[in-house]
């Protein structure tokens, strides 16, 4: 798998030997990191403005001094990262239950301590892939609501009724106007949502 352009993997562990270990593997495969020594770290790191901007993903210590890594996570959640954020918990062998209930939670996946190095980075790489999407969904999600907030009154009144499937002199008669006006506010309504038809205008709302 070719490594997504200006993805970034978060490492939060308080074991700064595994945190090393770690940097050095996702480097070996061309892949950009920032570690943090604990889960306070990276809450205070989230609280400076935060914003997930290229695809990411965050391996994760269940258990840490401090701040655990299951408490973190329940922020992560209460932030709404988890679609763009990825997280994959790095756990020993006691904490596996812990790890599977954070799994059936929205954790992307648990790794259990001594992990395969490409076993963890193929994770990675997928967890990443997700996140790509995510974003993307979410950059198509904000467009549309932009070019939907650039309509006015009247021509989200005649895009509603072209949408259903009205002809343009239904549409007239339905909201009191000329048959040319509808047409106008019609091509309007086209031009500024970026389709040529009403079948292809229906399938952009309908993917919203």
């Amino acid at each position: 798998m070719e490594p997504i352009q200006n993805a970034m993997v978060y490492v939060v562990d308080d074991d700064t030997g595994v945190r090393d270990a770690l940097a050095w593997l996702l480097r070996s495969r061309r892949l950009q990191s920032e570690t943090f020594g604990s889960g306070e770290a990276f809450d205070a790191r989230m609280g400076e403005q935060f914003e997930v901007r290229a695809p990411s993903c965050l391996l994760l210590d269940v258990r840490m001094s401090g701040m655990s890594g299951l408490s973190l996570f329940e922020k992560l959640i209460d932030y709404g990262l988890l679609p763009v954020l990825p997280v994959i918990f790095l756990t020993g062998h006691a904490d596996v239950p812990t790890a599977v209930a954070a799994v059936k939670k929205g954790a992307f996946d648990f790794c259990e301590k001594p992990f395969s190095d490409n076993a963890l980075v193929d994770r990675v790489e997928q967890a990443l892939a997700l996140s790509a999407a995510a974003l993307n969904q979410y950059s198509q999600a904000s467009s549309l609501q932009a070019r939907l907030t650039g309509l006015t009154e009247r021509e989200r009144d005649v895009m509603r009724l072209v949408v259903d499937g009205l002809p343009n002199k239904l549409v007239a008669d339905q909201l009191d106007i000329s048959v040319r006006t509808v047409e106008v506010h019609r091509s309007r309504v086209f031009e500024k949502m970026g389709v040529k038809s009403a079948v292809e205008l229906a399938n952009v709302l309908r993917s919203a």
